[in-house]
């Protein structure tokens, strides 16, 4: 296992991002974590205020900006990239942010990696697969059967943001192959728990029910998620920095797969209310139908296991942490909505 004592975690101060560099610190006391963050407005200060000071600190500036890149790597040992664009309703609207963000921000900190001869891990998603056919649609239709998400998988992305994420995926391993980096990629699955946007599906639902709105859901609501606890998620990716070999990818799930009915309506119970309170609003253009991971390369190879593998117990976590934090994001409750609004879901 390869120690890192500098390491950079660019989109720090966002959803996932920050949620690993509160696991470093809390498990990894040597280690100085550099945040690069451009705090759009998925990026939050909040989100990691309470650990900043001597071995947290937060560099505001963008991963395409090669003046800001070149100052943070030129201290780091190695550099965590989980920065990016991610919301597809926003990439159909508007597809030029994440041109930006996710390929030539990418191919910004491959540069800076390769010039100091840095570790690089690579954080994607299994959108770039595309998407898989309905458990209902296979044979045998049991829960967890049909066809899994490999490294081995074809890319097929669906929307401006997957595809930008692909070509990130394809620059890191081009600069493997062309010039020897030491980069690594995960591909991880649906994630859920504290300081997730509300725009996402999760906390928009928790917050619409603390709102006192009607929780709103695309289509018939078949389509499946494969969720993890973003704990997990922040574990496997310190495996992987530490222990994974070069040029590999590993795909991070626990076998969550839901779909999003079924989550709404444990929500809702959970919640308190009647499992069939909300609305059904028109489908999104091109909604992924089904992920799922298989993340046996990971466990078998890695020596990684999920620690959080009851979505129940991680649903109800989920809600408290919403419920005790309304200061976190009762101000943009309103805007989030509106935003929606415009768009009829």
């Amino acid at each position: 296992m390869t120690e890192y004592k500098n390491i950079v975690v660019t989109g720090g101060a966002g959803f996932i991002g920050s949620n690993f560099v509160h696991y470093v610190y809390n498990n990894y006391p040597d280690v100085h974590i550099t945040v690069l963050d451009k705090l759009t407005y998925a990026g939050n200060k909040a989100n990691i205020e309470e650990i900043l000071g001597d071995r947290v600190e937060l560099v505001v500036g963008d991963i395409a900006d090669a003046d800001v890149v070149d100052k943070v790597a030129s201290n780091a040992d190695a550099i965590v990239h989980y920065a990016a664009e991610s919301h597809n309703d926003n990439s159909l609207k508007d597809p030029s942010p994440f041109v930006q963000t996710n390929l030539v921000g990418t191919f910004t900190l491959l540069e800076a990696a390769r010039k100091y001869g840095i570790r690089f891990h690579h954080v994607s998603t299994d959108e770039v697969y595309g998407d898989l056919p309905l458990r209902e649609d296979l044979p045998g239709h049991g829960e967890g059967d049909g066809e899994k998400f490999t490294d081995k998988t074809p890319y097929n992305p669906s929307s401006p943001y997957s595809s930008t994420k692909a070509g990130s995926d394809l620059l890191v391993r081009a600069w493997v192959r062309s010039f020897g980096l030491d980069a690594t990629i995960s591909n991880c699955s649906n994630n859920y728990g504290p300081y997730q946007h509300i725009e996402k599906f999760i906390p928009r639902q928790i917050t619409n029910i603390l709102s006192g709105i009607k929780p709103k859901l695309y289509g018939d609501g078949k389509n499946v998620r494969d969720w993890i606890h973003t704990n997990d998620h922040s574990s496997a990716v310190w495996t992987i920095l530490t222990k994974g070999q070069k040029g590999e990818t590993y795909l991070i799930g626990a076998d969550g797969e839901k779909n999003n009915k079924e989550v709404l309506e444990l929500i809702l119970e959970k919640m308190g209310q009647d499992s069939d309170a909300y609305d059904h609003v028109q489908d999104r253009a091109g909604h992924d139908l089904r992920y799922a991971i298989d993340s046996t390369k990971l466990r078998d190879e890695l020596d990684w296991e999920p620690e959080f593998t009851n979505f129940e117990e991680g649903i109800v976590d989920t809600i408290n942490w919403y419920k005790d934090h309304e200061d976190w994001w009762k101000a943009e409750k309103e805007e989030v909505e509106a935003n929606y609004a415009k768009n009829n879901q």
